[in-house]
């Protein structure tokens, strides 16, 4: 046995947690085995920011108003009815998370759905319909 897993295998039966657990730990490395498999904290951190951008129900229209097509504000606005400040709002959060880019064409600003929050809204969205089976949302 090498001075690694002798290591590791000494640092798990310090802890008090359960035969199973215990073993299960150390097959993987003990806690800095366990600890290198987590992915890096940037990746917590989008998962949060992105969380949190979806949380309002605005900001959820217009990502899927977006996951149809690329639009101008003043067709979100006329779907979403709140005032270009409130609107704005929405959209720099939406902006920050990397959910969304604006490109600006002539005077308008086309804002489109980052393929990357394209695939996990697309994803969270199957899981919340598998979860609720009838699909029916009230």
């Amino acid at each position: 046995m090498s001075g690694q897993v002798r290591t590791a295998r000494k640092d798990i039966e310090s802890l008090s947690i359960p035969k199973e657990v215990a073993e299960s730990l150390f097959s993987c490395g003990g806690v800095e085995g366990l600890v290198d498999q987590l992915p890096p904290d940037g990746v917590f951190e989008q998962m949060r920011d992105w969380y949190q951008a979806c949380v309002d129900p605005v900001r959820l229209k217009i990502l899927s108003l977006l996951m149809v097509q690329p639009l101008c504000v003043c067709v979100i606005k006329a779907v979403v009815r709140m005032a270009d400040s409130r609107l704005s709002y929405h959209l720099n959060i939406l902006k920050k998370a990397g959910m969304i880019e604006g490109e600006q064409q002539g005077q308008w600003i086309i804002y489109h759905i980052t393929d990357e929050a394209r695939m996990f809204l697309e994803q969270e969205r199957n899981r919340f319909l598998r979860s609720n089976s009838s699909g029916i949302v009230k």
